[in-house]
């Protein structure tokens, strides 16, 4: 769905990742992880398209001619300013503007889907709630919501389940793993939480030595390639059906 052929990516000159030769399939569940300014935001606003290649070429595969991409992006909940207040209802509804128009009142379409929406993601009942007075998961699931109602093919997460304890994790990337099965979406998901790639993604990425290595997470995430990336050696256990990475402590 997404092609990276021979692309280049950097700012002012100064090149960061290389080399990108790479295919996000359509219904894809595809993960993106690296350490601390590997590259993993730059690759994120190039598939965005807020980030042009240096060299080589981005193309969006099966769009027919004269149709727009279909992206729903989900920013951390912890960069939305909350300066002013505003209700939940009205931030899902920020979603339609590309549809209806953003100088264009919202119709009872607009409105009906944003409800569902909210329904969607466990939000039902905190329509006329004040975002800003929303627990960290909350904001999430409304964040969740105002990419969705926009009708994406495609769903870009940026550190979903960032901040949260255990049980907000899982609850986010359950809902998550649901949308992709409901809505047949393609997911790309960006994070530094191993153990949310081990259990969710279907095709890992690692960004290594300023290029990308990726394939299936079961091949791909392993002690061997986790030793070269993070400079760590860990082990791979499996509790439950569950995998679990574990830093070992020399």
């Amino acid at each position: 769905m997404i092609k990276f052929s021979n692309v280049q990516l950097g700012y002012g000159g100064r090149p960061v990742l290389n080399a990108l030769n790479f295919e996000i399939q359509k219904g894809d569940f595809f993960g993106i992880v690296g350490p601390n300014g590997a590259g993993k935001t730059t690759l994120l606003k190039a598939i965005l398209g807020l980030l042009k290649p240096v060299k080589g070429e981005i193309s969006f595969l099966n769009i027919k001619r004269g149709h727009k991409k279909r992206i729903g992006y989900v920013p951390q909940h912890a960069s939305v300013d909350e300066i002013f207040p505003i209700k939940v209802l009205d931030m899902v509804l920020m979603g339609r503007y590309a549809k209806m128009g953003i100088l264009k009142r919202p119709k009872k379409r607009d409105y009906t889907i944003a409800e569902e929406m909210l329904k969607n993601v466990g939000m039902e009942g905190m329509a006329e709630q004040n975002y800003r007075e929303l627990s960290g998961g909350q904001k999430q699931r409304t964040l969740i919501a105002r990419a969705m109602v926009g009708e994406p093919d495609t769903l870009i997460l940026d550190e979903p389940v960032e901040g949260m304890d255990i049980q907000g994790e899982i609850a986010i990337m359950e809902l998550i793993k649901n949308l992709h099965t409901e809505f047949t979406l393609t997911v790309i998901l960006v994070s530094h939480d191993l153990n949310i790639m081990a259990n969710y993604v279907k095709t890992l990425s690692i960004i290594h030595n300023n290029t990308l290595k990726l394939g299936p997470v079961d091949s791909i995430l392993n002690e061997e390639t986790m030793a070269k990336v993070y400079g760590a050696e860990v082990k791979i256990i499996n509790i439950s059906g569950q995998k679990v990475i574990i830093s070992k402590i020399k």
